[in-house]
């Protein structure tokens, strides 16, 4: 049997869809295998490159399998889809991804280390108390709005809200809701307090984050962002981290603007 020089994994909650080829890229074997039995199954097998799609796991995995000895490289999802096949279904995904990486010209993206991964679980957690958040204070206005009391949500009138209402005439049962919304406000308030605090800490922590201490209009948050590079923030699709394109414009999607440019230029 020829050796098997390049493997790509299906990604999955459960179950795994594994694909082996070798250097000419015919297939060698195609395996359906549990969490457990993956890891047990590359730790048993020489080192090969292994490939497969920059989502959710996929850096995780990837240090498990750099850490045996295997080379890893994460492909963007949407460089995956031209090589999919009609009758799609999990073996003939892994097989266009393997189809994908074996391009010469393939851009991969670079796994993240466990304070990456850390960092973003930061990140996203911060951005969703935020998100929940905002909503609260939305509840609370659009309810007393509809009992004719109108206060501004600002910080300021947020803390003393109780004081502010008690002079209006409104139901004891409204006023218990408006409590209870108002202390899951307070509880919300102190969880993104404590998440930056330890957004912080990550920064004086790594030492690319270090370095940005001394560019000047960037806030913490904001550094905290732009830790790694573009590769380091891709995940499964092409989504937008504040507006900007995580995977970067490709050489002809450059071209093409630099030539509009040009003749609006000339014109």
């Amino acid at each position: 049997m020829d050796e098997v020089t390049l493997i790509g994994i299906d990604l999955g909650k459960h179950v795994f869809h594994i694909h082996g080829q070798d250097a000419k890229g015919h297939a060698i074997f195609r395996k359906k295998l549990s969490r457990q039995q993956l890891l047990s199954f590359f730790s048993n097998l020489k080192a090969v490159t292994v490939v497969m799609e920059a989502c959710a796991g996929s850096h995780w995995l990837a240090c498990k399998l750099n850490a045996m000895g295997h080379v890893t490289k994460l492909i963007s999802p949407q460089y995956v889809r031209p090589f999919v096949k009609s009758n799609k279904n999990d073996y003939i995904d892994v097989e266009a991804i393997c189809e994908a990486a074996s391009r010469p010209a393939m851009r991969f993206v670079e796994p993240r280390t466990e304070a990456q991964q850390f960092l973003a679980a930061l990140h996203r957690t911060r951005e969703g108390l935020v998100t929940e958040r905002t909503a609260t204070i939305n509840r609370i206005h659009g309810i007393l709005l509809e009992f004719g009391v109108v206060v501004p949500m600002s910080k300021a009138t947020l803390r003393r809200l109780p004081d502010v209402i008690a002079i209006h005439d409104l139901p004891l049962r409204l006023l218990q809701i408006i409590q209870r919304l108002h202390e899951h406000y307070n509880y919300l308030d102190a969880q993104v307090v404590e998440t930056e605090k330890e957004l912080i800490a990550q920064l004086h922590e790594d030492e690319n984050a270090a370095r940005l201490l001394s560019i000047s209009g960037i806030g913490i948050i904001g550094k905290l962002a732009r830790i790694g590079d573009r590769k380091h923030r891709a995940v499964c699709g092409r989504k937008k981290f504040r507006g900007v394109d995580r995977t970067g414009p490709t050489s002809e999607e450059h071209e093409r603007t630099s030539n509009v440019m040009w003749h609006q230029q000339t014109r």
